[in-house]
């Protein structure tokens, strides 16, 4: 079952996504960019691990500097990098 939406994250989300769901800028105000970060980082399982190939290929579905998407991810503590290894560290989660 889906929790129920948050009317300010939908607005966040809204004006910094495409309507295809990619990233079209990244928000200055750190607020709002948690907001876009935790979205992005729904996309990684908890207590999974991912090589960075495959970290890349998810992000590049959001936008084309998929390295800055990744540090940004890992700098907010939303995923945790060791040895090339990924996984989720943080977000939001689903019950």
């Amino acid at each position: 079952m889906r929790q129920p939406t948050n009317p300010d994250t939908d607005q966040v989300l809204s004006r910094f996504l495409t309507d295809d769901g990619r990233l079209g800028t990244m928000p200055t105000k750190r607020s709002k960019r948690l907001v876009v970060l935790d979205h992005i980082a729904q996309r990684f399982e908890p207590g999974r691990t991912y090589p960075e190939a495959e970290v890349n290929e998810v992000l590049m579905g959001f936008h084309d500097d998929y390295a800055a998407l990744r540090r940004y991810l890992v700098d907010e503590q939303f995923l945790t990098r060791e040895a090339n290894v990924y996984w989720r560290s943080g977000g939001t989660i689903e019950v």
